[in-house]
């Protein structure tokens, strides 16, 4: 039987019944604070003297969270999503669609999970003033789809490394639906203003999807509200983390919108029709997740984390692969708590698209006994920060032998040793840095708030579970 879900009624009724004096939960915050705030200061990453013991609740996906706001705000009556993700990507993203006269209600629950009310106006507002996008990726390439669907005329920025961020093929695929595009600085980049007053139905549109799946991603949840639809066709080239567009074309098969995958696998026809209101659950954030799960090899001890789906579209599900592979021991029990055992043995491991898992991964790479490779990630050059480079150049500070090749990482650990270790305001970096501290002391890890991107509350959350790895006295 599956545990149930947060924010559920009946969460709230069990929730006594699941806390251990090991588990671990924090409040999210609700503040949308940027991590260049924090840009000076180091975070001095615990230590684990001793096998951990924690049990930790980790916070709802960030990647579904963004998909089911965007269709419910495109719905054709109210949504509410249970366990909604709360951090600074979806606050914008909150904040975006308000901005075109959609409705949110936020209720908080006594287990710390928030549900979101969102309320669909009978038409989006066309001039909805410019749109802050943060570092938000998903923010960035979904809502300029969401405008085109509403006609709407207005401007994108965000911090300045995302203006270093690819948005060219989402913008192109909309420009061939007659919107028109007017950049300040780089064509294809941050800042634009756009105008879709003259949107048209178009056939097939092609798209490069070779640096980033939400550029395909962004085109297929804005499909069914397009006129006619859509038949989009992903250019000749690599697919960049066809995981997550497995994850949008399932949440929309969900939410009873009309998709066809062409027989090739590179190309989807989606139906035109506004889907109706819907009511969800999102799952805990799976590749959130991996930092706490490869803990318990980092730091020879046991981590567990409740509400581990039994399926999932999310590619952090792989971890489950990944670490038996590299000498854990991992099962999932019926109530749906998955738990992982170090059992003093870290493998090497070749690895092939491992997306936004590769920090994590390499980190515990870093520790193993023997080289790893992993390969099918050249797009990560395209992410909050050219993170190949980044992890060539940070694990290699802490004695791994670390060659960035064409797609990917070849890593040989080493004697290993203390280092500051830069996050690149990348809060999959800044994860990474807080993993190796536990195995590496006098570990410094820059701007930890960073996190907050998709995960409020991880210092605490983390200092929590290594505090289960100190000595008693």
């Amino acid at each position: 039987m599956q545990a149930p879900a947060p924010g559920s009624d009946e969460a709230a009724r069990t929730s006594t019944q699941r806390v251990r004096t090991s588990q671990i939960s924090t409040q999210p915050s609700t503040g949308s604070t940027s991590s260049q705030d924090h840009a000076s200061s180091w975070w001095q990453a615990p230590y684990a003297q001793a096998p951990l013991d924690a049990t930790v609740i980790v916070p709802a996906s960030k990647s579904l969270t963004n998909r089911y706001l965007i269709l419910a705000a495109l719905a054709s009556s109210p949504s509410t999503i249970h366990n909604a993700l709360i951090s600074r990507d979806t606050e914008l993203m909150l904040r975006a669609l308000e901005s075109f006269g959609v409705g949110i209600e936020r209720k908080e629950h006594p287990d710390g999970s928030t549900t979101v009310l969102v309320a669909p106006p009978a038409q989006l507002n066309q001039a909805p003033g410019d749109v802050d996008c943060g570092l938000a990726g998903t923010v960035m390439r979904f809502v300029p789809a969401l405008a085109a669907v509403a006609g709407a005329k207005l401007g994108f920025d965000g911090d300045a490394s995302a203006r270093l961020r690819p948005m060219a093929p989402v913008l192109d695929a909309l420009a061939a639906l007659g919107v028109d595009f007017a950049y300040s600085g780089e064509p294809g980049k941050l800042p634009f203003t756009m105008d879709a007053r003259q949107l048209a139905p178009a056939g097939t549109v092609q798209i490069d999807a070779s640096g980033s799946s939400q550029f395909i991603s962004a085109l297929l949840l804005a499909a069914p509200a397009l006129p006619g639809g859509l038949h989009l066709r992903a250019a000749d080239g690599p697919i960049a983390s066809p995981d997550h567009i497995t994850m949008t074309v399932q949440t929309l098969r969900e939410l009873g919108a009309g998709v066809q995958i062409d027989a090739d696998g590179r190309g989807w026809q989606i139906a035109a029709g506004r889907i109706a209101g819907f009511t969800v659950t999102v799952e805990p954030d799976l590749s959130n997740a991996g930092p706490f799960l490869a803990a318990a090899l980092a730091a020879t001890g046991t981590v567990r984390v409740p509400f581990w789906p039994s399926q999932t579209t999310q590619v952090g599900g792989k971890w489950v692969q990944i670490l038996r592979s590299m000498g854990a021991e991992v099962s999932l029990g019926a109530d749906g708590v998955l738990t992982v055992h170090g059992t003093g043995a870290i493998h090497g491991i070749d690895y092939a698209d491992a997306s936004e898992l590769a920090p994590t991964l390499a980190a515990l790479c870093a520790l193993a006994d023997s080289p790893s490779r992993l390969t099918g990630i050249g797009h990560l050059r395209g992410h909050e920060t050219d993170r190949l480079a980044a992890l060539e150049a940070e694990l290699a500070k802490v004695g791994a032998a670390v060659q960035a090749t064409e797609d990917g990482l070849v890593i040989t650990p080493g004697p290993l040793r203390a280092a500051d270790l830069e996050s690149y305001e990348d809060h999959r970096m800044a994860t990474a840095g807080a993993l190796l501290g536990l195995a590496v002391q006098g570990i410094r890890v820059q701007d930890i708030a960073t996190t907050s991107k998709t995960m409020p509350g991880f210092p605490a959350l983390w200092s929590a579970m290594a505090a289960t790895g100190q000595k008693q006295d």
